[in-house]
């Protein structure tokens, strides 16, 4: 059976909202609204449709996860090409004052929150949703890595660096405590309410009324200290393949729930450094790896895992489900990383 990546498309709508509340809340690049979604896959359209050859944009690019033999919806996932173009995008940066007595012979070391916009600018990887049902299969990580095939095929419409925000604590009934600690006591808010508001109408708001001094870590609530940088246990596995990718935490936090950012050079990204371009070869199944593959620039990206064999002119020989689903013909150009 082969599963592919591909563009959104306006009819996946219904999909994309079922999956939407599927999620639980706190997911912010997904929220169970129509309208939401549907202004999403516009600008995923206009994002698709821009030609290739244009410069960095504030693109959204949404792709879908298809049973490609069925046409079922099995998941979705998310790139911004850059973030805070048009709107701030505002992190909490952990810092460490260290002051000392001399008259009381003690050094202290205390963890402050500082109100940021330092990573303005970075594109990012998000709104990774897997339905419970498929996700078994190394469909995560197919999910996950297509999206790098995609920017190391289209590199010129991304930044240098490459972020993505991983969900942080927050309970069975959508409450986060290090909102309720922290941010919620400035806006009068329940968490589930400005996420909801932040989903739909942006983080504006945050501008307005987050006060911008730093906080001390120190003189917040126990819960809400214990919940910064903490990473929600549905998003573990999504951290162990940021990690294994070369991403790294460095110290920022979403404003929200304390989720913490996970932050690469895009470049050395190790999907995107391993990517090649190719042909696909014109004789024979192939018979060795397993290797992501793709083929298609923009509206026509379609991404596959596939057990593919190098030829010794330089083409790829790719087995025929795959080949089928990507719709690729000898000598059409293809790209591939490693499994």
């Amino acid at each position: 059976m082969t599963h592919i990546i591909r563009p959104s498309r306006p009819d996946d709508l219904e999909a994309l909202y079922e999956m939407a509340k599927l999620t639980g809340g706190g997911f912010t690049n997904l929220p169970p609204d129509r309208p939401a979604l549907t202004a999403k896959l516009n600008a995923s359209a206009r994002a698709f449709a821009r030609p290739a050859d244009s410069e960095i944009g504030n693109d959204l690019f949404v792709l879908m996860l298809e049973d490609a033999a069925s046409g079922r919806i099995l998941g979705t996932c998310q790139i911004f090409s850059r973030i805070g173009g048009d709107l701030p995008f505002y992190s909490y940066r952990i810092a460490t004052l260290t002051t000392h007595s001399r008259e009381l012979d003690r050094t202290f070391r205390n963890q402050m929150l500082n109100l940021v916009t330092d990573l303005e600018g970075s594109s990012e990887v998000g709104g990774l949703f897997l339905h419970p049902n498929a996700r078994a299969g190394g469909l995560g990580m197919l999910l996950a890595r297509s999206r790098y095939l995609f920017i190391a095929m289209h590199r010129a419409r991304f930044g240098d660096r490459l972020l993505a925000e991983l969900r942080g604590v927050v309970d069975a009934q959508g409450n986060a405590p290090f909102w309720d600690g922290v941010a919620g006591r400035f806006f009068g808010m329940s968490f589930r309410d400005a996420d909801e508001f932040n989903a739909l109408h942006g983080n504006q708001f945050i501008a307005d009324l987050m006060p911008k001094n730093p906080i001390y870590v120190n003189m917040i609530s126990e819960e809400a200290r214990d919940a910064i940088a903490v990473t929600h246990e549905s998003g573990r596995p999504a951290r162990r393949m940021l990690e294994a990718e070369g991403f790294r935490f460095e110290n920022y936090v979403d404003i929200f729930d304390a989720g913490p950012t996970m932050i690469a050079r895009t470049d050395q990204v190790k999907t995107i450094a391993a990517t090649r371009g190719s042909i696909m070869a014109a004789d024979g199944p192939a018979k060795g790896q397993r290797a992501l593959v793709a083929a298609g620039a923009l509206q026509d990206f379609r991404c596959a895992m596939a057990r593919v064999e190098p030829r010794d002119d330089g083409s790829l020989a790719v087995e025929a489900e795959a080949a089928a689903a990507l719709k690729l013909n000898a000598g059409d150009a293809l790209f591939w990383a490693p499994r």
